[in-house]
């Protein structure tokens, strides 16, 4: 087992890699520095959040459009209020990283994904609207984008760090001096915090959208 922080590093800023092939890699080098919390953070992010309330504020109550479905008009916008909006028109996205990139890659620019209501809430505002059409929510492909600049980013600055205090180059492990020098750097959160506050301008590339034969035939192994 071997890491490059310099590898990983330039993996994150390339529009070709995803964040899908670089969350493994990012996993081991967290093992392999004892980053304990970061690797704890990597795997969450990786698989997927339990907990609703585990997730971070960058997967929560995360904006969209209220649509209904009309019987002669597919999804159209649903008639609903600014107060409507408010209240039921965002959701927390705690789906692995692996499954919203595929979202992104899948559409394009200006496009978005519909997630039906939840099941009381419908009823809830179906009975506010009195409309007993299908409710669903439309999050725009940018939601899902800055999600995933976001966890990307914050691996990008990881490895700055790390980069900064040292630790260049292949290594096959890091010895307990090296593993000392970066110790106080096994803090995700404030590295995400870092990137939900500096991705406009951070050189992480947007998710990039899919040509037309990846999307109908997938990608090549």
């Amino acid at each position: 087992m071997s890491a490059s922080i310099n590898h990983l590093d330039e993996r994150t800023q390339d529009s070709g890699e995803l964040l899908e092939d670089i969350m493994p890699s990012a996993i081991t080098l967290a093992m392999m520095l004892r980053h304990k919390k970061m690797a704890a953070w990597l795997r969450a992010e990786l698989d997927g959040y339990q907990d609703h309330d585990a997730a971070p504020p960058y997967r929560r109550n995360l904006p969209g459009h209220i649509v209904a479905k009309s019987p002669q008009y597919g999804w159209i916008p649903a008639p609903v209020s600014d107060q409507q909006t408010q209240e039921f028109g965002h959701l927390d996205l705690i789906e692995g990283t692996k499954s919203l990139e595929k979202v992104c890659v899948n559409s394009k620019k200006g496009d978005g994904n519909r997630l039906l209501l939840d099941e009381d809430d419908m009823a809830i505002l179906q009975k506010q609207i009195n409309l007993s059409a299908e409710l669903a929510i439309n999050l725009s492909r940018n939601v899902y984008s800055r999600l995933l600049i976001t966890v990307r980013g914050a691996i990008y600055l990881w490895t700055q760090e790390l980069m900064a205090r040292g630790l260049a180059g292949e290594h096959n492990h890091y010895s307990p001096e090296e593993r000392a020098q970066v110790t106080d750097l096994d803090t995700p959160e404030g590295f995400w915090r870092k990137a939900m506050d500096e991705a406009d301008t951070l050189p992480i590339p947007d998710v990039r959208s899919a040509g037309f034969f990846e999307r109908m035939f997938g990608r090549a192994s």
